[in-house]
């Protein structure tokens, strides 16, 4: 490859990258999102490609026997081993995205934009897959279907089993790198998403291989979602009506992030206690005390002394809501759930 050479859009080149323009409202608005679907495709990606990604054998070994053969065909004829993901197949990422909200908004998406998508895909395919692509761009409402009904089986089958261990590293993810906003600034945060990602001059920019564009966000900031499956690198998106989005690695993916609850829970439970850890790992969303206990099984005054253990060391924030209080866990706590995954 010639480093000195211009690059060409398509091809792999050094020099390629994404620049998204933030105003003063773009930077006020930059948020944090999930994308259960992004994570979907490119687990579709890793099983076609398992020895690129060490990060994700323990996963494989787990779901790699019980794919639906049929519906893993279709999802890699629209998805591809490498390179551009159809914009239909995630919708806009945020805070309280689910798998269920990802698919119904599969099953609605726009026709004309999926015909859009797939006319991008055909330009980048040949041979079987470009003939069965054409097939979908001819029919984008039969192919909605089909896809969609492929997602969901592919999903219960490679990703639902493990979803709550996936999406401890997501959240705890976004709580470290909103801490670092909230004590170092946002550049800092967004100079240590990724090698890939700098900041500067009002700026994110993203280094790519194939694709290069200058991204005005016009006001409506900037989505940054972190991802498990996708460990190699980043990816972004950018077409209207879609919000600017970046993808990058979450932190603290190791080979042994698919282990089941219970070996999570022992593995907190010789740092914690079993009861402690227990209350950590259900602590994702807001529990009053009484809640705590009952799901513990221990009264309500013991509840009460192993959450102020867990807050004094950090682990957990309490905040009273009325007559209420309201136990969450803090980003330290996140952050040490997501290392022990």
């Amino acid at each position: 490859m010639d480093r000195n050479s211009v690059p060409v859009e398509g091809v792999e080149h050094p020099d390629h990258r994404v620049e998204f323009h933030l105003s003063p409202g773009d930077i006020q608005a930059v948020r944090f999102g999930i994308s259960p679907g992004h994570e979907l495709a490119h687990a579709v990606r890793v099983l076609r490609r398992p020895e690129q990604h060490p990060l994700q054998w323990g996963w494989l070994r787990v779901v790699r026997d019980r794919l639906p053969r049929d519906a893993f065909g279709l999802l890699v004829t629209v998805i591809g081993d490498d390179g551009y993901l159809p914009d239909f197949l995630t919708a806009a990422p945020h805070w309280e995205m689910t798998p269920d909200a990802e698919l119904a908004a599969l099953r609605d998406a726009p026709l004309e934009g999926m015909r859009v998508d797939f006319g991008k895909m055909v330009l980048r395919s040949t041979g079987a897959r470009q003939r069965a692509l054409r097939g979908m761009q001819d029919d984008p409402a039969r192919a909605r279907r089909m896809i969609a009904d492929a997602w969901s089986e592919v999903w219960d089958a490679a990703l639902a089993p493990v979803w709550p261990q996936l999406e401890r590293l997501l959240r705890a993810d976004v709580a470290v790198r909103s801490r670092t906003i909230a004590t170092a600034g946002i550049a800092r945060m967004a100079g240590a998403l990724h090698p890939q990602v700098s900041w500067g001059a009002d700026a994110v920019r993203v280094s790519l291989r194939r694709h290069s564009e200058q991204v005005d966000c016009h006001g409506s900031g900037l989505v940054l979602v972190p991802s498990v499956l996708s460990s190699w690198g980043c990816m972004v998106l950018t077409e209207p009506p879609a919000q600017p989005t970046l993808f990058y690695p979450a932190r603290g993916v190791t080979a042994g992030w698919a282990r089941d609850a219970t070996e999570i829970a022992d593995a907190l439970g010789a740092l914690l206690g079993p009861a402690r850890a227990g209350i950590l790992l259900r602590a994702g969303t807001a529990r009053t005390t009484s809640q705590v206990a009952r799901e513990a099984g221990i009264t309500a005054s013991t509840a009460s002394h192993h959450l102020t253990v867990l807050r004094e060391a950090g682990l957990i924030a309490s905040e009273r809501d009325g007559a209420r209080m309201l136990h969450l866990r803090s980003p330290l706590g996140e952050a040490m759930v997501g290392a022990v995954l």
